[in-house]
């Protein structure tokens, strides 16, 4: 097969366009010959192979070729049209400059002249330019990465408490642009796979970087899905712990009662309630609670209070009865 480019680009054979820009981005920054001085000759000959790798491989047609025939499949397969009988692919590998790739990667500005500032064209520059110096100001040092990041784009994850109890895995659609080994912007839908986990709070963020849309010189947006707590019909939370209300009737607040009581996932639990039970007393079931993110084998706790209901009116008699029990 001649040179791997995929041991070139240090990636796996499925990696996708993310993968490919990555390895590359850091591949060609760090072997770029103006970075490296001192052993030129090494450095431009790494340079121009990391880009002939990335130029191939994220183009569909010349990785798909790569992939069956080689590198010497889409060197010497004759020009379409051109009415060869060699029975393999009709496609001819152009090398574009390694300086025209890293331009249209980064989408760097011109390193000279007359105060212009629009894109790089092919070959705006070469080896001998010091085309790090802009990035160099822009990223305070850090010439890994290109020059700007637009701002994070955040995003509303609505879950129920079942959710945020037991844990669960989200699928989300979305939909962006990613450039093409041109610059080209191509819209592009992904599947994310969000996974909740048990305890997990109102305002938790879960970010996934650089998945907004891509633009020439600044790197995409993270998304940030921010987790927001849907009411409950039954339980509402206080922390890690979780209230429920009981209604009783008077009878049952000063003699004692038995609560019964749904857990999120789906237990009966049943609570005798031996105290008086006054408007302000809880019956606190511990370890009935939400899960504790840190260590979701623990809980916080079940905290029962109670609705009493008082009669309307009461009679002659009934009022003397209660007088009398309670007197005694």
């Amino acid at each position: 097969m001649g040179v791997d480019y995929y041991k070139v680009l240090q990636v796996d054979h499925s990696a996708n366009d993310d993968e490919l820009k990555k390895a590359y981005r850091k591949l060609a920054m760090k072997w770029h010959p103006d970075k490296n001085p001192n052993n030129k000759k090494e450095a431009e000959a790494k340079f121009k192979q990391i880009s002939e790798a990335y130029d191939v491989l994220s183009d569909p047609q010349k990785r798909a070729i790569y992939d069956q025939y080689g590198e010497e499949g889409l060197n010497q397969a004759p020009p379409p049209g051109s009415g060869g009988s060699d029975p393999g692919p009709s496609f001819r590998f152009n090398t574009r400059s390694a300086d025209d790739i890293f331009s249209d990667f980064f989408g760097l500005k011109r390193p000279f002249g007359s105060g212009s500032d629009s894109r790089a064209g092919p070959s705006a520059f070469r080896y001998g330019d010091d085309i790090f110096a802009s990035l160099r100001a822009a990223v305070s040092g850090d010439t890994s990465i290109p020059a700007r990041k637009s701002a994070p784009i955040e995003r509303q994850l609505p879950c129920s408490l079942e959710d945020l109890y037991k844990g669960v895995s989200k699928k989300m659609k979305i939909s962006r642009d990613v450039l093409d080994s041109f610059g080209r912007p191509t819209p592009v839908e992904e599947i994310l796979t969000i996974e909740i986990k048990p305890g997990w709070k109102k305002g938790t963020k879960i970010t996934f970087l650089e998945k907004g849309n891509e633009h020439r010189g600044i790197i995409p947006s993270d998304l940030v899905f921010i987790v927001d707590e849907k009411p409950h019909s039954v339980f509402k939370r206080d922390g890690n712990d979780l209230v429920v209300m009981q209604k009783i009737s008077l009878v049952e607040a000063l003699t004692g009662c038995t609560a019964q009581v749904t857990t999120l996932d789906g237990r009966s639990l049943t609570v005798p309630v031996n105290n008086v039970i006054s408007p302000s007393y809880e019956e606190i079931v511990k370890g009935e609670g939400m899960p504790i993110p840190k260590d979701p084998s623990r809980k916080g706790n079940l905290r029962i209070r109670f609705i009493i209901k008082f009669p309307s009116k009461l009679t002659a008699e009934q009022k003397s009865g209660i007088k009398r029990m309670l007197s005694s």
